[in-house]
C-alpha cells in the first residue's frame, strides 16, 4: 500500500459536499490539498475551516475551461475528480448544460491531467450507470440502457476513462456513488437530495413529499464510507485493482417508505415530536430508476473497501450535524 505523504492531491468540485469532506480527510493525512471549484453548486461555507490552512488552497475556476484545468493539474500528484453537474432532473431539464460540464469538463481535466503527468486519476462515477437492467444486486460488469441525460454523461465518463489508460497509460479508477449522504449536504434547492431534504422539513415540523408511493428502494451510503473508498483507490497499489471501476455503497437496500419511518424514529430521540408527522405523495419523477441496490464484492475484493456505516449508523450522524446546523 501506497503512502499519500505530503503528495499534492486537486479536488475538482472541492466546495462540494463529497469534495469538501475529501478535502477535509486529506488535510488530516498531512496532504497538500488544492480546490477546483467555480461555485455553481459548491458553497464557500463548506470550505471556510480549510482557508487558512497551510496546505489547503483554493482556485476558483471551471472544468470547461482547459486553461483552469491546466492550472490547477500543475505539479500535482494525484486527481480526485468530484466536480459534476448532478441530478436527473436537472439534467432533463437542460441536458446540453449537464453534457458540457459533466462530459467536456470530464475531457478537460483528463487531457490536463495526462499532459501534468498526474499519477492517477479517480473519478466520480454514478449508479445511474446501470440504467434500465432489472438485476439486484448491481454488478459493474452488467448495466442496462441509460434513462437520463445525467445517466448517459455518467457513463460516457468511464468510456474516456478507459481510452485514456489504454491510450496514454494513464492510471484511472471510477467510483460508482450509490445514494451518498451525510455533513454538509445542501437540503435546499430544487434538485437536494431525498435524506437532508427530508431531515429538513422533519425538524422543521413539515410534512416530507414522496415522489410515487414509496415502495422504490436505494442503497444510501454514508459520506465516511465514500472517503474511506477514495483513500483507498488512491493508495492501492494493487495493479489488477486500476483502469476499473467500483460500486460505493453499504450493501443493503431501504425503501423511501423505510427511510420516513426511520428517520422520525431517530428525530423522535432527539425529542422533536417527529412521529406525528405523515409523509405527502406525489408523482414518480421522471428517469428514476425503481430499486437500487449495490454488490460490493469487486470493492471488497480489490480495494479492501470495509464501509464502516449502515444507514442507521450514518443517519445518526447526519441527522446530528443538520440538527446543529439548521438551528
Amino acid at each position: 500500500m501506497q503512502q499519500l505523504g505530503s503528495s499534492k492531491i486537486l479536488v475538482t468540485g472541492g466546495a462540494g459536499f463529497i469534495g469538501s469532506n475529501l478535502v477535509e480527510a486529506l488535510l488530516g493525512k498531512g496532504s497538500r490539498v488544492v480546490c477546483l471549484d467555480n461555485f455553481s453548486t459548491g458553497k464557500q461555507e463548506n470550505i471556510k475551516d480549510f482557508l487558512t490552512h497551510p496546505d489547503f488552497s483554493m482556485i476558483t475556476g471551471d472544468i470547461r475551461n482547459a486553461d483552469d484545468c491546466r492550472n490547477a493539474c500543475e505539479g500535482t500528484d494525484y486527481v480526485l475528480h468530484q466536480a459534476a453537474l448532478g441530478s436527473v432532473p436537472r439534467s432533463i431539464k437542460d441536458p446540453a448544460t449537464s453534457n458540457d460540464v459533466n462530459i467536456g469538463g470530464f475531457v478537460n481535466m483528463l487531457v490536463a491531467a495526462r499532459d501534468a503527468g498526474v499519477k492517477r486519476f479517480v473519478y466520480a462515477a454514478s449508479s445511474s450507470t446501470y440504467g434500465d437492467h432489472p438485476a439486484l444486486p448491481k454488478k459493474e460488469d452488467v448495466i442496462g440502457k441509460p434513462l437520463s441525460p445525467y445517466a448517459i454523461t455518467k457513463y460516457v465518463n468511464e468510456l474516456y476513462a478507459g481510452v485514456f489508460a489504454d491510450l496514454y497509460g494513464m492510471q484511472t479508477i471510477g467510483l460508482r456513488y450509490f445514494n451518498v449522504f451525510g455533513k454538509r449536504q445542501d437540503p435546499d434547492g430544487a434538485y437536494a437530495a431525498v435524506i437532508p431534504k427530508f431531515i429538513k422539513q422533519l425538524v422543521r415540523g413539515e410534512s416530507p413529499v414522496i415522489n410515487g408511493d414509496g415502495s422504490q428502494s436505494r442503497d444510501f451510503t454514508y459520506i465516511d464510507n465514500v472517503v474511506q473508498i477514495n483513500l483507498l483507490a488512491l493508495l492501492t497499489d494493487n495493479p489488477a485493482a486500476l483502469n476499473t471501476v467500483y460500486n460505493v455503497a453499504y450493501g443493503e437496500s431501504t425503501t423511501l417508505n423505510e427511510l420516513f419511518v426511520l428517520l422520525t424514529m431517530l428525530l423522535q430521540g432527539l425529542g422533536l415530536p417527529a412521529g406525528e408527522i405523515r409523509p405527502v405523495y406525489g408523482p414518480p419523477r421522471a428517469g428514476d430508476v425503481q430499486h437500487s441496490l449495490a454488490s460490493i464484492e469487486k470493492a471488497r475484493k480489490l480495494l479492501g473497501y470495509n464501509p464502516k456505516y449502515s444507514l442507521p449508523e450514518g443517519l445518526k450522524q447526519a441527522i446530528n450535524w443538520y440538527y446543529e446546523n439548521l438551528k
